[in-house]
């Protein structure tokens, strides 16, 4: 399966789902604790991640001369592909903002789908003035480096306590970010799309007056129920 066509059926499946599918598989720690989108009524966005990760302050690194530097926040833009979810290591920090207008407006120009962090941005209006959309902890006022050092990209990052790789598939949406191994995309879409399939209907049976036991999760007469209303469509 394309890559496309991977990102186009994911973008009909929620993060609440997958979280659901992950469960089933063993995985428990994909949800980015504290990214949460900045905006309500963002659109669903899904995209390959190009990480990046901050390291605690170290005042002869992180000076505003740094921001030249080509290790900086300023090339790794420069870097990303089109259609990339950027995922910034922020460990947390809520005293400083990774990113502000100016850098959000050049994400936006190279076609990056989204920006999601465990941290904060800076210069609100001006970020929310972008058409890029945001998940993240906040806002604050102060610069990366009166806080933070930064450390590179498209390494392995810890953001929101979950384990993100480049490349890793991130789903977002208002209940914020999921992050999908790589190795484990095309399984997980198969499996999601069915279990939204089969979650919409049971969505129709409580409003026709269904009770839940038996119907949610399904025991074996429902399901025949089910696959004989999906056959009918």
């Amino acid at each position: 399966m394309s890559d496309s066509n991977l990102i186009e059926r994911l973008k009909g499946v929620s993060t609440a789902t997958l979280t659901t599918v992950l469960l089933k598989k063993g995985l428990r720690n994909v949800w980015l604790r504290g990214a949460m989108p900045l905006r309500r009524g963002q659109p669903r966005q899904v995209g390959r991640a190009f990480t990046l990760r901050f390291l605690p302050l170290r005042e002869d690194l992180a000076t505003p001369a740094s921001w030249s530097s080509p290790t900086s926040t300023r090339a790794a833009v420069e870097a990303m592909p089109e259609g990339s979810i950027v995922v910034v290591d922020a460990m947390g920090a809520t005293d400083a903002g990774i990113f502000g207008d100016i850098l959000c407006a050049r994400m936006h120009k190279r076609g990056v789908a989204a920006l999601v962090t465990d941290g904060v941005i800076r210069d609100l209006d001006g970020v929310v003035a972008t058409p890029l959309p945001v998940w993240c902890k906040g806002t604050a006022a102060p610069p990366a480096v009166s806080a933070l050092t930064f450390a590179g990209w498209q390494d392995p990052v810890a953001c929101g306590g979950v384990a993100v790789y480049p490349d890793d598939v991130i789903v977002l949406d208002n209940d914020g970010a999921v992050v999908i191994p790589q190795a484990l995309v095309e399984e997980v879409v198969e499996v999601a799309i069915e279990q939204e399939r089969l979650e919409a209907w049971i969505v129709e049976q409580v409003e026709s007056g269904k009770a839940l036991p038996g119907l949610y999760p399904p025991n074996e007469e429902n399901l025949q129920r089910y696959r004989a209303d999906m056959e009918k469509d």
